[in-house]
């Protein structure tokens, strides 16, 4: 019974990391560690300044749907 709940737990883990990653919700963390690896030396931007320059870059191109 216990490798069947390790298991379970493991596929829970993974699962839910999966549905982070496909709605967006992970972005700030895989920043965090992308940034550490590739700026030593820049500062990071907090959650909020993050969120406002996806929010930015989402908005800013001009729509060609109508």
């Amino acid at each position: 019974m216990g490798i069947a709940l390790k298991n379970l737990r493991r596929f829970g883990r993974g699962f839910w990391r999966g549905v982070r990653e496909w709605c967006g919700d992970a972005a700030y963390e895989r920043y965090l560690r992308s940034s550490a690896v590739r700026r030593e030396g820049c500062g990071q931007m907090s959650a909020q300044e993050f969120y406002v320059q996806q929010l930015d870059r989402r908005y800013s191109r001009p729509n060609r749907c109508c």
